[in-house]
């Protein structure tokens, strides 16, 4: 079976390891990995959400902050803060700054990003291809109401999304194209799966890419996505505060709403939240309701396995 996942963040890595754990012997996964929270910080190019999901499959990230490395210093980011260089509220451990610096040096020598992910992914056995959702740089920026417009990582981890969003844009998207392999991968699948990831800041930009959407629209391989709200709250980060910024309520149902049945073959909602299940159903996105909290990899596999069943349906 030939299995892509639309994904970024945390709650992404999290959902790919059980897509992992539930596959089956020669299952094929491919990841198409959120790039719209990248920047270029000190020279280098950060690719968060594509570096979050390459250490988790890899088993080397830090569990606890939820990103990163696991048993990390923080020697050099010590060093160019002193010199005043980069954001001293967003450092990187001395092995993060490595990969970053690693990748700037293949995209400088004109390696497409998707080539660098292939390399940096190929020093550990991740048993999920990763690819980006483009090649071309995009960059989420916020406009806040208190203090103007600034990169979404400024507005995301500086200020934990305490100014209210007004908008969201996506600087380089109109120039985007997909990432080479991204268009096969949703052409060719058996099934699509969409992580309970940030609708709007992590999804969002991936379906925002030229011709992501289309193809997803287009493709013959069911869409089955996740909710990333149980009970009417966000279960990580900051969702509800960038739901509220596009005009979509904090709800299951919304957020499938907000993706359309256009897209949607099928969408998995916690049991609390069954409610919305009948109605999604009749609205033309045929919805189960089952616990979706991922309190480890072996129940994380088991709400995988359902949301492929539900595709197979």
């Amino acid at each position: 079976m030939r299995i892509t996942v639309l994904a970024g963040g945390v709650g992404g890595a999290r959902f790919l390891k059980g897509v992992r754990a539930a596959a089956a012997p020669g299952d094929e996964i491919t990841a198409v990995v959120n790039t719209g929270d990248d920047v270029t910080l000190a020279g280098l190019r950060v690719c968060p959400d594509l570096d979050s999901i390459l250490y988790a499959l890899a088993g080397v990230n830090d569990a606890e902050r939820g990103w990163g490395r696991a048993d990390e210093a923080e020697r050099a980011a010590e060093e160019m803060t002193a010199w005043g260089v980069g954001w001293p509220w967003f450092t990187l451990g001395d092995r993060d700054l490595g990969a970053c610096i690693t990748r700037s040096h293949w995209l400088a020598e004109g390696v497409g990003l998707a080539e660098v992910v292939r390399r940096l992914a190929s020093r550990w056995d991740l048993g999920v291809a990763l690819l980006p959702m483009s090649e071309q740089p995009i960059e989420t920026h916020v406009h806040t109401a208190e203090q103007g417009r600034m990169h979404f990582q400024e507005w995301w981890v500086r200020h934990r999304a305490g100014l209210r969003a007004e908008r969201f844009e996506l600087d380089g998207i109109g120039a985007a194209t997909p990432a080479p392999g991204v268009l096969a991968a949703i052409a060719d699948a058996d099934a699509v799966l969409v992580a309970p990831s940030n609708p709007v800041v992590s999804i969002g930009p991936i379906l925002a890419v030229p011709g992501i959407r289309e193809a997803l629209v287009a493709t013959a391989a069911p869409v089955v996505g996740l909710s990333p709200i149980v009970g009417g709250r966000v279960v990580r980060g900051m969702a509800d505060a960038c739901l509220e910024a596009i005009g979509v309520d904090t709800d299951a149902a919304a957020v499938a709403q907000h993706y359309g049945a256009e897209l949607l073959d099928g969408w998995l909602v916690d049991t609390a939240d069954a409610g919305a299940a009948g109605r999604l159903t009749a609205e033309g996105i045929p919805t189960i309701a089952r616990p979706l909290l991922f309190t480890s990899v072996e129940e994380t596999a088991a709400i995988a396995r359902d949301a492929l069943a539900l595709a197979q349906r």
